[in-house]
């Protein structure tokens, strides 16, 4: 599925790019990927007797939707590095960068009004309140970078918006498109969002206590930028008067890699990872018995 929609991608998803920023939207979109939601997409719409041929554009939208997300954040976080290359903005400047990401959201439209006529005002409604939504998350999190807590609450928020709707979508997409039941759609929605909850928690832990080649991003990012994770909303939580007093001292250290061992020092003292471990099996337990629903994309859950 992720072959078939690759060569659909680079055959027929780009056409109509504008020329001068063609390269730069190569740059993120050639690089390895999971594809993870337009394969969840096009799925859903086979799982529920839909043609996959009706549903590639629509895989295309989401996918390119996804990587403008990502372009504009590598210049927000000031990262070098995505999926162990380099980001756009690290080749071709930030000026650049910005304008390809822009065209890249209108370019996700464009593809979106592809889709067969029947399904096209359902598709484009949820998209536009799922696109939104994704950049409402992402201002959360930025919003949070400046405060020195956030609740558990606030952040399963900020995630839900940032990372679990734009999954979901992808999903009830597919399902759309494959003419489920309007029951089996807003299940699958649900589903989305639960699976999308474990992914950002997974990938908080995996800042810290992940490969740095296998993870394709600098270990200990998240920290210096003094992100609000599941990991720190978890530490903050556990920890006592004292402790919570150094965390926010942390906050304030210049020295880059002392800033990084000094806080996974706390996390270990404070047995953040072992909870955050308890947590994403919660929520892939919550995975399991959803995808039992659906027994035809079984075989397709992300463990």
């Amino acid at each position: 599925m992720k072959q078939l929609f690759e060569s659909y991608l680079f055959e027929k998803g780009l056409e109509g790019f504008p020329t001068v920023l063609y390269k730069p939207s190569l740059q993120i979109m050639k690089m390895k990927a999971k594809r993870l939601r337009p394969v969840l997409l096009l799925t859903a719409c086979e799982s529920f007797g839909g043609r996959i041929e009706d549903a590639l554009d629509a895989a295309c939208a989401i996918e390119t939707y996804h990587n403008f997300t990502l372009v504009h954040d590598d210049i927000i976080d000031k990262a070098d590095i995505r999926r162990g290359d380099a980001t756009v903005h690290k080749i071709y400047g930030i000026n650049k960068a910005i304008l390809t990401g822009d065209v890249m959201l209108i370019h996700a439209f464009q593809l979106l009004n592809k889709v067969p006529r029947d399904k096209h005002y359902q598709l484009i409604e949820l998209f536009e309140k799922t696109a939104t939504e994704v950049i409402e998350g992402e201002q959360y999190d930025v919003d949070f970078e400046d405060v020195q807590e956030v609740t558990l609450d606030e952040y399963t928020n900020m995630i839900r918006l940032k990372t679990s709707v734009l999954l979901a979508a992808s999903l009830k997409m597919g399902a759309v498109l494959g003419n489920a039941s309007k029951n089996d759609v807003e299940k699958i929605y649900d589903f989305g969002l639960n699976l999308g909850l474990a992914f950002q928690i997974k990938d908080d832990y995996l800042d810290l206590f992940g490969n740095q080649k296998t993870f394709g991003k600098r270990i200990g990012g998240d920290i210096l930028q003094n992100k609000k994770t599941y990991l720190l909303c978890t530490a903050l939580k556990k920890a006592d008067a004292n402790q919570r007093k150094q965390i926010f001292n942390i906050f304030d250290m210049k020295d880059e890699e002392k800033k990084i061992s000094n806080m996974l020092a706390m996390y270990q003292s404070l047995d953040v990872h072992t909870e955050t471990e308890r947590s994403m099996e919660a929520f892939d337990e919550i995975e399991r018995k959803s995808a039992n629903y659906f027994l035809k994309i079984q075989h397709f859950l992300i463990t």
